[in-house]
């Protein structure tokens, strides 16, 4: 447990800017603190221990604004950035050295019992308000998109987006876990995909109109030239059209 709040600790002046030293990281990053309640409650959680692991992971809610169950098992150098609003349910998985940002929920999908929610390989990311819900695993390397919603198995090295989430192979680029501005838009790629349709098929709309009267055109003058004209075989706008011009059509 020693080790593992250790690399807790480091890990967060590897991937915050911000971390500037040991003091202001001690008391003032709530996902540190978090970590640490979940540690010691976590094993009382596996001794057997009713009522206080639950009260002592409900007390770190109440000061952090982040909700973890005792029975939840967090790898080491696990960094909850900031972290209010985040909730990790009772049978989730966190592997090594993931990140979570802010308003994650790793939670279940129903009332069914044994193993319900989802499992986090190491290195995975998970961006703010992003949902992860079910007996799901997520493979090493994972980047899941802020806000988006994953239902299903993520294999390794997968990005995620959307809602439901849409795995996009990131085609072996590594990128930076903090660089969340060069996450795919896969949604913005079907819009723009869809826009460009619907303006080739205007534009076929269009050309075949244009025919179609023009062949409507040829019929309806062949129709109204004949010696034995009858109205009903020209349109109303035709037979204006001849009327004004004195019969000449």
């Amino acid at each position: 447990m020693l080790n593992s709040l250790i690399a807790d600790f480091r890990i967060i002046f590897e991937r915050d800017p911000a971390a500037r030293n040991w003091l202001e990281v001690l008391f003032c990053y709530p996902g540190l603190q978090a970590l640490m309640v979940h540690r010691f409650s976590h094993r009382l959680h596996t001794l057997g221990l009713p009522f206080f692991p639950r009260l002592m992971s409900q007390i770190a809610r109440f000061f952090t604004g982040i909700e973890i169950h005792p029975g939840a098992q967090i790898g080491q150098g696990v960094f909850i950035d900031h972290g209010m609003g985040v909730v990790i349910g009772e049978t989730a998985i966190v592997g090594d050295y993931s990140l979570i940002y802010q308003g994650v929920t790793l939670g279940g999908t129903g009332k069914e019992s044994g193993k319900r929610h989802p499992t986090l390989g190491e290195n995975v990311v998970v961006g703010a308000g992003a949902k992860v819900l079910g007996n799901i695993a997520i493979g090493d390397n994972v980047r899941i998109g802020a806000g988006s919603v994953v239902l299903r198995d993520v294999p390794a090295d997968f990005t995620v987006v959307g809602v439901p989430g849409r795995m996009v192979h990131p085609s072996g680029e590594r990128v930076n876990p903090l660089e969340h501005g060069k996450l795919p838009d896969s949604e913005g790629k079907v819009i723009r995909l869809l826009l460009e349709r619907i303006e080739l098929l205007e534009q076929q709309v269009a050309t075949l109109q244009q025919q179609q009267s023009e062949q409507d055109w040829e019929s309806d003058y062949r129709s109204c030239s004949e010696t034995d004209r009858e109205p009903v075989l020209c349109r109303l706008g035709d037979r204006e059209i001849e009327e004004f011009l004195g019969g000449t059509l």
